[in-house]
């Protein structure tokens, strides 16, 4: 980890009422050993500082050991950085150590006021979480372009109060940053009560969209045989009869004698079975159909009934009416779509609330692979335009430590934010509770560890090899972490500290729909368990048509636009992205006008004019 000079304002000497507890003793590089002479005053986790010439080294007590009643007690300290003393009278704080105290050298506590300047990095953009834990007067920031651009994990066991604690932090990075997006996952439908109304979209499976053919060919393949290994034969024929049918239903749209084909590239009409390009679900069963007609040997024709069936019973199935609603109609949805995901138009509503709990089990990793994939390829595309923070609850599912278990284009996907995102303004953030079966190579990338309470060996020792070897003692504190308590370790903080995270108001905790919460009685009205059924019963059927769904818009950017994009949020009154009608869209060239008009967009979305154009080209 790379050191970040700090400045630091307030820095006494050795203050008369600043007594030394015990002098050095023992040095052996990032550690060294203290002979205690006030044993009462000090004890494990205090910070203490040891007086140099033209620096003080800032250290923290790790180990305190009673050697006997000749030589009293002894501690261990590991050293972190250092305050260096400028020629011009300032004094600046960088981590690790680059001169060294003597042996003999007086071990003092940490005053507050230094304590204080170094944790407040009033040259760099910092939110506050809370407090320190041994010092609550001392407040505990992070540095938010750190934590961002490097990715960060958050990693607790069950009930330590890891999601107030995201909650917590993405609050504060919507005040903040006023051009940030967030899309986060939330695999138990937990957050929806944590943002206000007007900061959020909601987006559940009944309001979701995301047509089929904005699917990667692995990630349809793997909705298409319900989470199963593919048949070869018909994968095959299913990879020939995409490409076609996009190529047909490409040049249909734009008319009799037009060529798609870019020179060099492959499939048909130009199209990879990859393209994000539509095509009509009626096409794509038609190709089928009369590739059947024309075959010589009919022994494979059961391979096409197959197939067709597959398509047709998936399409048919009400829980998947996310991805084939109006899949017959035809229209390029995708601005609209990527819009509604992300909130690209909207300068108020940065915040998205992804809920997966009530989509079909053997669905949600290809959601999820879709998911990851759009947020990083629209960085890509459009060159970073949008900065946008990607948060996955439950990390360890969809990126597993062992490879043999999971999707693996989710696992892909996740992994490619982690490594390339910050290139495009892509940041992760993973929460788990289970780091052990997370996958390593992605948790290595993330520059900052929020280590709350774990009792497991293996899940400490993810934490112990991901943090700097002076802070690797640190980790031992971990088990003993209270309730909102963290170890923060990384490039966010200025030193590796201790932090009670503030309390969120009581409106804004993570937990159940507040018209579901748990009663005070112990019995349920009629009304509640009609409720509860309506709910169960949504997870398996379409509660709306999509007429329905599509009936309400949001009168002010129809206005704007004269586009019917989005269909309404009717829990929170937010848009979301909705199914449109070829018959009520407006034609191509007025959409690409409206699109070019930067009066009806914020800024940052004026540079995503061409990233869709762009992502298809290649």
């Amino acid at each position: 980890m790379q050191n970040h000079d700090h400045f630091v304002e307030t820095l006494s000497a050795e203050s008369p009422e600043m007594e030394a507890f015990g002098t050095l003793v023992d040095l052996a590089g990032a550690h060294a050993e203290v002979w205690l002479t006030l044993r009462d005053s000090v004890t494990v986790g205090d910070f203490v500082c040891i007086a140099t010439p033209l620096s003080q080294t800032i250290a923290v007590i790790t180990k305190i050991t009673e050697a006997g009643a000749e030589t009293g007690a002894h501690a261990r300290i590991d050293m972190l950085g250092e305050v260096l003393h400028l020629p011009d009278g300032r004094s600046v704080f960088q981590r690790g150590v680059s001169i060294y105290p003597r042996l003999g050298a007086r071990v003092l506590p940490m005053h507050r006021e230094t304590m204080r300047d170094i944790h407040t990095r009033r040259e760099r953009r910092a939110i506050a979480l809370g407090t320190l834990a041994l010092d609550p007067q001392v407040t505990a920031y992070i540095d938010i372009d750190e934590m961002l651009t490097k990715h960060f994990a958050v990693l607790g066991t069950t009930g330590v109060g890891k999601s107030s604690g995201i909650a917590l932090m993405l609050r504060a990075v919507l005040s903040e940053r006023p051009r940030q997006r967030i899309f986060l996952l939330d695999p138990h439908a937990e957050y929806a009560n944590c943002f206000e109304p007007d900061q959020m979209r909601l987006i559940t499976p009944e309001n979701l969209r995301l047509p089929f053919w904005m699917f990667a060919f692995e990630e349809f393949v793997d909705a298409l045989f319900r989470a199963r290994p593919g048949v070869d034969a018909e994968v095959n024929l299913l990879a020939q009869a995409i490409m076609t049918a996009k190529a047909d239903y490409a040049r249909e749209r734009s008319g009799p004698g037009v060529s798609l084909r870019r020179p060099g590239s492959g499939g048909e009409g130009g199209f990879t079975v990859d393209t994000p390009a539509p095509y009509r679900l009626v096409d794509l069963l038609r190709v089928l159909d009369e590739g059947m007609g024309r075959l010589d040997n009919r022994s494979e024709v059961p391979v096409y009934q197959r197939l067709i069936a597959r398509i047709r019973s998936l399409s048919q199935d009400p829980r998947y009416a996310f991805m084939f609603a109006d899949a017959n109609i035809g229209g390029d949805t995708m601005l609209e779509t990527l819009d509604g995901l992300f909130n690209l138009t909207d300068p108020n509503r940065r915040m998205t609330v992804m809920q997966l709990a009530g989509l079909p089990a053997e669905v949600v990793d290809s959601v999820v692979s879709v998911l990851a994939r759009l947020a990083f390829e629209l960085g890509l595309w459009s060159a970073g335009a949008v900065p946008l923070l990607f948060v996955c609850e439950e990390a360890h599912r969809y990126a597993p430590a062992d490879r043999h278990l999971g999707f693996g284009p989710t696992k892909k996907a996740i992994s490619r934010i982690a490594k390339e995102g910050r290139k495009y303004g892509i940041g992760l953030g993973l929460v788990t509770q289970r780091p052990a079966d997370l996958d390593p190579p992605i948790i290595s990338q993330c520059s900052t560890l929020f280590a709350m309470r774990m009792a497991n060996d293996r899940d400490q020792a993810i934490v112990k090899s991901a943090v700097s070897d002076a802070a690797e003692s640190l980790v031992a504190f971990v088990p003993a972490l209270g309730i909102r308590e963290v170890f923060a370790f990384g490039e966010a903080v200025p030193l590796p500290m201790r932090i009670r995270f503030d309390t969120l108001p009581a409106r804004f905790l993570p937990g159940p729909a507040q018209d579901m919460k748990p009663r005070d009685n112990a019995v349920l009205s009629p009304t509640d368990i009609a409720a509860v059924i309506a709910r169960w019963r949504r997870a398996g059927s379409m509660r709306e048509t999509t007429e329905s769904l599509s009936g309400d818009r949001d009168e002010d950017f129809q206005n704007q636009n004269n586009v019917p994009i989005m269909a309404p949020d009717r829990r929170n009154g937010a848009s979301q992205p909705g199914a449109v009608r070829q018959e009520q869209a407006m034609p191509a060239r007025s959409r690409v006008e409206t699109l070019r008009d930067d009066d009806m967009m914020p800024q940052e979305f004026s540079a995503l004019q061409s990233t869709l154009l762009r992502r298809r080209l290649f």
